[in-house]
């Protein structure tokens, strides 16, 4: 369902961004893999509707994946055959990455890379009962230290499909730089294709392939009021004024036809990030700020880029 020998271009799972309308748009604009927001296994087994709602794919997701993030083996198990009865679901993502507290606290995303042990029995659980095509892992160079390699072997053994490294540790969260000769390091331990995640973006993106060697890129929060990245990083070339504003107006759309009422509000932060950069930005972001209505939004967005 991809095609590694071409390179794909990953959106990466971002909690609060990556939503349905922001795939739909990336996915016109060059990106070739989508994957939902992190979907917490507990939610999803006690039928959180809102959860549910963040399942949905857009008509142009294909392949389209589902992250699931946890630390119950029995949860786990549960939600992969839930999502197995969903015919639109191409393969299922387990988040072994998320450095943030309240999931460390649940033994989930990356404080799973604590427990190697545990790691595997989980891992194993979803290649087991996934019924799609795919089954992937995305995790982090380590928690504290950095040993990517032994997270890879235990993945390929176990039969996952690909990997996604993100090229830092928990205890770095987001700062200092991503470390691609680590990610270079794991890719050499493996068979498998391995995607490269981490600070990237249209200058640097032929040079991780270069360090990596990978089999793809992911992109996160490089893509966050630049959806065009995808595009610019296959086509090598900067994207013309007039398309970035279609692009925010097809994505303000998409957020009507998903959130309706509450799409204007949500919206904003994406304005927010869209404007940065611009003359009188800050004037802009006064104004939206004040606006409940879509089609004077609309207007306010057209008249501003």
């Amino acid at each position: 369902m991809i095609n590694f020998n071409k390179k794909p271009l990953f959106l990466a799972p971002m909690a609060g961004f990556s939503d349905l309308p922001f795939r739909n748009v990336v996915k016109k604009f060059g990106a070739d893999v989508t994957i939902s927001e992190m979907i917490s296994s507990n939610a999803l087994v006690y039928e959180s509707s809102k959860t549910l709602h963040m399942l949905e794919r857009s008509e142009l997701e294909k392949p389209y994946i589902v992250q699931i993030a946890g630390g119950d083996k029995e949860i786990l198990k549960k939600a992969v055959k839930m999502l197995n009865e969903m015919d639109f679901i191409d393969g299922i993502d387990f988040n072994c990455g998320c450095p943030v507290n309240k999931v460390i606290k649940q033994c989930a995303g990356s404080a799973l890379l604590n427990d190697l042990e545990l790691f595997k029995t989980l891992v194993g659980t979803i290649k087991e009962t996934n019924k799609k095509n795919l089954t992937s892992v995305k995790f982090r160079l380590g928690f504290n230290e950095k040993y990517p390699e032994k997270m890879a072997t235990i993945c390929e053994n176990l039969g996952i499909d690909f990997i996604s490294i993100h090229g830092r540790t928990r205890k770095q969260l987001y700062s200092g730089k991503s470390d691609y000769s680590s990610i270079a390091f794991a890719k050499a331990s493996v068979k498998i294709p391995v995607i490269a995640n981490g600070d990237i973006d249209a200058n640097n993106a032929l040079e991780v392939y270069n360090i990596t060697k990978c089999d793809g890129l992911m992109i996160g929060r490089a893509s966050i009021g630049n959806p065009w990245i995808f595009y610019e990083i296959k086509n090598s070339q900067k994207v013309s004024q007039s398309l970035k504003k279609e692009i925010i107006l097809t994505h303000f759309e998409e957020m009507i036809k998903h959130y309706q009422n509450q799409a204007v509000s949500i919206f904003r932060k994406h304005l927010h990030e869209y404007s940065k950069g611009h003359k009188d930005a800050s004037a802009f972001r006064d104004e939206i700020n004040r606006i409940n209505d879509a089609k004077e939004m609309k207007k306010k967005i057209e008249l501003f880029f």
